[in-house]
């Protein structure tokens, strides 16, 4: 044994030739700061070992190495020198690598990303197997690789590929990879180490010049001036568009791999740690490493519930078909679990199989799916009129139309019809849980299900627990939206849940800056260009539906009668009455229509401008951020402290993923960490006076005066 620790081992396996094996204690292997510190033991190690001629590098697992562990982050990157300290050291283990006098060749499986690609890069040679995905996505945390990514892959695949695989954090399956040269071949999983330790022996032995396949990641990248100019000029102008000022590390990625261009290795990689190190200490860095901690909270939370559920879904069956219950079957299909559409209109019916077989349309177009697995999908749905149909499935979805009489008599139809241990949800975005539940005679087997159109895209489902839902419910209809693939939150019941609850505040906050005569274009242009939000409130409310969200304006004011009263003449109110009802009908804020090439057109409505009596007003975009911004924050403080989201993260996590919060301020309760609990309280009391929506709990104050934090832990 030339080396053993306990995540990682070397071994000879034969005729000179070691094998450093990842072989980590948890499910996957990942460089945390001791495997790093094994990692350098064990090349120190193989550096002076006798009779060595080569070496590959392997997992014991299905997967290579996941990357860097984040979960370390946060806590590391507190303290800028030793943040410095360790991004120096860390990188230069990869030297290490590099660095040994024989051949090296890295044996690709399954997943290979940030820290685990850089290894690869590492190598002289690499062979991956059709499992394999590799990439370096750090991006997504607000980073850059921190190992020798932006050293390396350039003078791998060339700076034009290498900038767009770090600037978008693209993962590479198998074959793209051979593609852009990320590695030297692709065989089968059963092939693989055999693959790998021929080709170290092909090069130990002469036949393959490795030292040559070494040599340029050593030294400046080889590209001439007025080719490296064009390069970065277009990377940065793509950069620039795509993720805009507030994502500051693809910026940087550029800017590192741009300074180490015309250097040796050493120097390029004291670029890389440079900026690295300064993204550490970005608010964005900290909101997207959180949104990751978070999402691994919320999927370990669905898998413990897989895991005790009692009930499994082996079918499904949606009610109402139509647009949403089409998304809802096709999504159901498409994941695996066959389903049963139900609705009392045949047209109805041949909405939602023309919505799934749109779907699955695009889909063949982009070449993601092809027609066989269309025609599967499309197979696992089955139309029907009859309640006979869905007598025998385990779940019932019920997406009729958004009326509390209507559901309860479709609900109490479906009870008689199903089994007895059949669950049953209801997927209204309104309504409350418990009053639907009364039409029920057993409610401990019912719960709300929450999908957010377009279901397809949109990742999350609110599950709502109702006074009477037992814990087995609540466990099957988590499981059966984690195989949907859907990040399910549970929520307890109150109207509008979660995410509509706290939607309708900060839709509230726009109607009244509209009402006093600002622009309802500039506040739009402001919450997009500035905040960072995907659409603008008058844009948002025109996607939902102006009708909609007049519908659930009333919903809240019979939940909240002072803090969300209905305003007869609001904006939504007004133009709800107008018949300008959004999207739907290609009237509300704008008017929306398609150019001579049939492309969407979205243009302010002039007539609205009269409407409304918009005068022209202006305020800031402090003021309006702030006006729309604090009530969302206080109704996500209230939501927290009654209990209707578990932690502030899960809150977090169900407005990134059900509204498209900025994902560079990590959600309300990140951006209100950001901003400092008592500058926040600060803020809202200078707008006290404007009603009970901006007005802070007694919570947030004791939380801001004793230096607390909601994200603790």
């Amino acid at each position: 044994m030339i080396y053993q620790g306990d995540s990682i081992r070397v071994d000879f396996i034969e005729d000179g030739i070691a094998d450093l094996q990842f072989a980590a204690a948890g499910s996957v292997n990942k460089f945390d700061q001791k495997t790093l510190e094994e990692f350098s033991n064990a090349l120190t190690a193989l550096a002076n070992t006798k009779d060595l001629r080569g070496v590959i590098v392997t997992s014991s697992k299905p997967t290579f190495i996941v990357g860097a562990d984040i979960t370390e982050f946060l806590t590391l990157f507190a303290d800028l020198e030793q943040t410095k300290k360790w991004v120096a050291m860390a990188s230069r283990v990869f030297d290490q690598l590099e660095d040994l006098p024989v051949p090296t060749v890295a044996a690709v499986t399954g997943f290979a990303l940030g820290g685990g690609c850089e290894a690869t890069l590492a190598c002289d040679y690499r062979v991956a197997d059709t499992t394999a995905t590799i990439g370096l996505p750090e991006v997504k945390l607000g980073l850059i690789p921190g190992f020798g990514g932006t050293m390396r892959l350039p003078r791998i695949i060339g700076p034009d590929n290498a900038l767009e695989c770090i600037t978008t954090g693209k993962n590479n399956r198998a074959d793209d990879a051979l593609k852009l040269g990320l590695v030297d071949s692709v065989v089968a999983p059963e092939k693989l180490r055999d693959a790998a330790l021929a080709i170290a022996k092909q090069a130990a032995d002469g036949d393959l010049n490795w030292q040559a396949k070494r040599q340029p990641k050593l030294e400046p990248l080889k590209a001439n001036d007025t080719e490296l100019t064009m390069t970065f000029v277009t990377a940065k102008a793509m950069v620039a568009a795509k993720a805009g000022k507030h994502y500051p590390a693809p910026h940087a990625a550029i800017k590192a791999i741009e300074q180490g261009a015309r250097h040796h290795r050493e120097e390029a990689l004291n670029a890389e740690n440079e900026a690295f190190v300064g993204l550490t200490q970005t608010d964005a860095c900290r909101a997207q490493v959180g949104i990751f901690m978070a999402d691994q909270m919320v999927k370990g939370k669905a898998k413990k519930a897989a895991k005790v559920a009692t009930k499994e879904i082996k079918r499904a069956a949606v009610l109402g078909a139509g647009i949403m219950g089409g998304g809802i079957a096709y999504q159901s299909a498409y994941k695996g679990v066959p389903v049963v559409m139900k609705d009392i209109r045949q047209d109805a019916l041949d909405l939602g199989m023309n919505e799934a077989s749109k779907i699955l349309g695009k889909l063949v177009q982009r070449g993601k799916v092809d027609h066989k697995k269309m025609a599967q999908v499309l197979s696992s749905i089955t139309p029907t009129l009859l309640d006979e149909s869905v007598k025998d499935v385990d779940i019932v979805v019920e997406a009729v139309v958004e009326n509390p009489d209507v559901k309860g008599k479709v609900l109490a139809q479906m009870e008689s019809v199903v089994d007895a241990d059949t669950i049953i949800v209801s997927n209204t975005s309104t309504i409350s849980i418990d009053r639907l539940a009364k039409n029920l005679k057993d409610p401990s087997r019912f719960c709300g299900m929450h999908f957010f159109n377009p279901v397809h895209k949109m990742p999350l489902v609110e599950v709502i627990r109702g006074e009477k839902t037992s814990d087995e419910t609540v466990a099957a209809v988590v499981a059966y939206a984690s195989r949907m693939g859907k990040t399910a939150i549970v929520v307890n019941d109150c109207p509008g849940f979660l995410v509509n609850r706290v939607l309708f505040p900060y839709l509230a906050g726009f109607a009244g800056i509209v009402d006093e005569g600002v622009d309802f274009a500039g506040i739009d242009k402001v919450m997009e260009r500035q905040y960072g939000w995907p659409m603008g409130p008058a844009y948002l409310s025109d996607v939902v539906g102006i009708d909609t969200a007049d519908h659930c304006t009333v919903v809240m004011a019979d939940g909240f009668p002072s803090r969300m009263p209905r305003g007869e003449n609001s904006a939504i109110a007004k133009l709800a009455a107008a018949e300008r009802y959004g999207q739907k009908n290609g009237k509300g804020f704008y008017n929306y229509g398609v150019d001579k090439k049939g492309r969407p057109t979205k243009e302010k409505a002039p007539e609205v401008y009269e409407t409304l009596g918009i005068s022209g007003k202006e305020l800031s975009a402090d003021e309006i951020i702030a006006r729309c911004m604090v009530p969302m924050v206080n109704e996500c403080v209230r939501c927290l402290e009654e209990g209707i989201v578990a932690s502030a993260a899960e809150c977090d996590m169900s407005l990134l993923y059900g509204l498209g919060f900025p994902p560079f301020r990590g959600g309300p309760f990140r951006y209100l960490e950001t901003m400092g609990l008592a500058k926040f309280v600060e803020l809202a009391d200078s707008y006290a006076h404007l009603g009970e929506m901006y007005q802070v709990t007694d919570g947030l104050r004791e939380m801001a005066k004793s230096g607390k934090s909601y994200l603790a832990g």
